[in-house]
């Protein structure tokens, strides 16, 4: 079954860019550049996975993620918090918020790709 990724970003060239990425890595992608679009698209969707940006227009990434970690049914969903301030601070109020990774901006396409087959194995493996 192919997985789904939830691209959630403002930058339309970030946004891109990761879509590409994933889907030439045979996943299914949705993309939402704002938050509420994000949480009705999550609601909609069931994806396997966030990429959700900390910077949105209407509401900030932590409180996306932590509004997803409250619903019961989206447990199963790996959270991947995308912050531009590398700051331990910011990485660490991802984390606590119920992000299962942080990535800093600017980030390598390829340590995107890593650490979402890390989440996606262990997703895997949470379920057997």
């Amino acid at each position: 079954m192919t997985k789904s990724i939830l691209v959630v970003d403002d930058e339309a060239s970030i946004t891109f860019a990761l879509e590409q990425l994933m889907k030439a890595e045979g996943y299914s992608v949705q993309t939402a550049s704002s938050g509420q679009q994000a949480l009705a698209l999550n609601l909609e969707t069931h994806p396997d996975l966030i990429l959700l940006d900390t910077s949105l227009p209407d509401r900030d990434g932590y409180d996306i993620c932590q509004t997803i970690r409250k619903d019961a049914a989206c447990e199963h969903v790996k959270i991947i918090m995308m912050n531009a301030s590398s700051r331990q601070i910011e990485l660490e109020k991802g984390l606590a918020c119920g992000a299962n990774s942080a990535l800093t901006k600017p980030f390598s396409l390829g340590s995107v790709m890593q650490t979402v087959k890390a989440l996606l194995a262990q997703q895997t493996h949470d379920k057997t």
